[in-house]
């Protein structure tokens, strides 16, 4: 639904800079979490007021009753567009989880903006808005068009972001690059490279969800007879998780290392030069660190749910368990399964699956897009390496990589290793620095393209 034409730039001020964390406070405290509407609403109501030039000059497009799709022409329509990405839901988060301020109060405190949704999503998408209205003052207008992108429902399914690709295939609309949040600006991207890095995201991992179930005779706990359901969900469980999946080095982790070698010292520089003379060694040494350097270099399994039984003293009829896959790049959802059910080894146990999701294809690293995302983010962090990267968490983007091979994911944030752990966690939190230097990114980006 098309209901927004542009107007006169002159009639409407452009907020001033100095008040970014002001408007970034005022999305978070509205909780755009699963489950309500009248936030939603609420939140795109908001972002027409706090950013005038940018309701009134673009184009304005529901899509679904999650999605806004804005539409900022060019000068030279017939070239490919850009697609700016955010998303704007988040996921719950409670006071009594140990917040330092509330998560719903958009608390401005130490250079900072507290709360829910600062870094995952509504920080990236405020400092997308916070340029485009910024430039729209300057009476600026991009080469290429330009569509920003607010999904509302990315935690729970990204139904509005298919949605919205499905809309740009059918309009025979292939952009000329996609930008997702991802990446972002990191002090140390993994143990042995301790340098500032701009992580750029060129592809991310599939996931899908691995659900284990068995069944018996339910009676009393006092007499139990072979192998109960729970006992067989545990045993299989136990027998997953003692095989991980194998380890292989992508090229992204490849060109990564390549990236960070003349920038590294002393033992780093050793480890990097051993690194990317051995892939094989490589992975297998990234496996055996955990975390995120494993993640790199295979596909992760964590059980998330297990479940069973109905008293302390009933033999339970059945039980489960779910098992939450993240998919390299190189694998799919079909050799992840079978990978499972050889593990378990145990015909009894039934297995099915839910939201699957394959990885995408690798986006290039030696085109104008990367480059200008590379110069970009230089502008707005001098210090910071770009580097390339598969991201390890599912974003909106995906739908638009299935068509459009220049799609790449980096938030233009600077996150330490605690805010990292804070999304989806407790404290999440961005510096108001950060935001301006954001902002600066995607200016640099939108004059250049």
């Amino acid at each position: 639904m098309l209901d927004r034409q542009p107007e006169d730039l002159e009639s409407h001020p452009s907020p001033a800079s100095d008040d970014i964390a002001a408007r970034l406070s005022q999305m978070v405290r509205l909780q755009t979490v699963d489950g309500q509407h009248e936030p939603f609403a609420a939140f795109l109501r908001l972002i027409a007021e706090l950013y005038p030039r940018v309701h009134a000059n673009l184009e304005r497009e529901t899509v679904t009753d999650r999605g806004l799709l804005l539409h900022w022409r060019g000068s030279q329509p017939a070239e490919s567009p850009v697609v700016l990405m955010a998303h704007f839901d988040v996921v719950p988060a409670f006071e009594a989880d140990g917040w330092t301020h509330p998560p719903f109060d958009g608390i401005v405190s130490d250079g900072s903006v507290w709360g829910r949704g600062t870094l995952d999503d509504k920080g990236p998408l405020c400092v997308i808005l916070e340029a485009v209205e910024s430039l729209l003052g300057e009476a600026f207008t991009p080469q290429r068009d330009v569509y920003l992108w607010f999904g509302g429902d990315e935690e729970t399914g990204s139904a509005a972001a298919t949605a919205a690709a499905a809309l740009f295939r059918e309009r025979g609309v292939t952009p000329w690059l996609v930008l997702d949040e991802g990446g972002a600006v990191v002090d140390a991207p993994l143990p042995f490279i301790d340098v500032p890095a701009a992580m750029i995201g060129v592809g991310e991992k599939g996931s899908v969800n691995i659900v284990l179930e068995a069944s018996g005779d339910a009676g009393h706990a006092s007499a139990p007879s072979g192998l109960t359901p729970t006992a067989r969900i545990a045993r299989a469980v136990s027998r997953v998780e003692r095989r991980p999946f194998p380890a292989r080095l992508p090229r992204v982790a490849r060109e990564m290392f390549a990236t960070f070698l003349p920038h590294a010292e002393g033992s780093g520089k050793v480890a990097l030069e051993a690194l990317t003379r051995a892939p094989l060694l490589t992975a297998q040494a990234l496996a055996r660190l955990g975390g995120d350097a494993a993640a790199i270099v295979r596909t992760t399994l964590a059980t998330t749910r297990l479940a069973g039984g109905s008293a302390d003293n009933v033999l339970p009829a059945s039980a489960n368990a779910t098992l939450n896959c993240r998919i390299a790049p190189g694998e799919s959802v079909a050799t992840t399964v079978r990978h499972v059910r050889r593990a378990i080894r145990d015909r009894d146990v039934r297995i099915r699956i839910t939201d699957p999701n394959e990885p995408t294809e690798l986006a290039p690293t030696d085109n104008t897009q990367f480059q200008l995302l590379s110069t970009a983010a230089r502008a707005a962090y001098p210090d910071a390496i770009p580097a390339p990267y598969i991201t390890l968490a599912a974003t909106d983007a995906k739908h638009f990589q299935r068509f459009t091979p220049a799609t790449y994911r980096f938030a233009p944030l600077a996150m330490d290793a605690v805010q990292r752990a804070s999304i989806h966690g407790v404290d999440e939190r961005v510096s108001i620095a950060s935001l301006h230097a954001g902002k600066h990114f995607h200016e640099t980006l939108l004059r250049s393209v």
